[in-house]
């Protein structure tokens, strides 16, 4: 059986962390355009939503975006790697008008906005081996979206990778394309990151939330949620 694993030097940095883990199975993940307007509206809604997180002027220094700007100071990478929830908040904040894309994506975009949580899913069935979490030793293989050369990850840089390479730079920043969700992708698993307790409360929550919309939306059932802490570092993984 797969498994995710959180590396022991992804706690050594972050010993308070919380991984929320949950897997998705059999959904169809098309793009059709009788749900269009119902996923511009969860968007738009979760927009009005998100501006309980950005009310601090500047931008930079609400807590959101402040705690994951620490955060991300403490390990190596690449100049400008900001975490998701950061770039997700900073659009809304600007007034950007987020269109539906994907129907997984757009799920997971609402609710990451509405709980100022950073998401992440892959396609579990383009994982190689186990999933981890951890720091990178350098050289890690990893094709973001469009590429045509090699971006290695660099040395002692935060990382989701399998047995093909990196999956995820700098823990959400930047993901693979060749586990990137698609309109193919049937089964997923979704990951969100929390690096103190109130961040954790939120991303458990949401995590929840989440997967009562999946539920609805795509009359699948997701898996129980797992949560990983220094204590128990590991999940099933299918």
């Amino acid at each position: 059986m797969k498994k995710v694993i959180i590396d022991s030097g992804f706690w050594n940095l972050f010993p308070d962390a919380q991984i929320n883990i949950m897997t998705i199975n059999g959904f169809d993940n098309h793009d059709t355009p009788e749900t269009h307007q119902y996923r511009a509206d969860l968007l738009a809604q979760a927009v009005k939503e998100s501006a309980k997180f950005t009310s601090v002027d500047p931008f930079r220094d609400n807590p959101v975006v402040a705690q994951w700007r620490d955060a991300y100071s403490q390990f190596k990478k690449r100049k400008g790697a900001r975490a998701s929830i950061e770039a997700l908040l900073k659009r809304a904040n600007q007034g950007h008008v987020f269109e539906p894309t994907i129907p997984l994506v757009d799920l997971y975009n609402s609710i990451s906005l509405s709980y100022g949580v950073p998401i992440g899913i892959e396609d579990l069935n383009k994982i190689e081996g186990d999933l981890h979490l951890g720091i990178a030793k350098g050289g890690e293989g990893f094709f973001p979206l469009g590429a045509k050369e090699d971006d290695p990850a660099r040395e002692g840089e935060v990382i989701y990778y399998d047995n093909g390479g990196a999956v995820c730079r700098s823990l959400n920043w930047r993901e693979a394309e060749r586990t990137m969700l698609t309109e193919e992708t049937t089964n997923g698993v979704v990951v969100m990151e929390s690096v103190n307790a109130e961040q954790a409360a939120r991303a458990t929550e949401a995590m929840t939330q989440l997967s009562k919309l999946i539920t609805d939306f795509f009359m699948v059932t997701p898996s129980e949620q797992f949560i990983l802490t220094k204590e128990h570092p590991e999940a099933p993984l299918n």
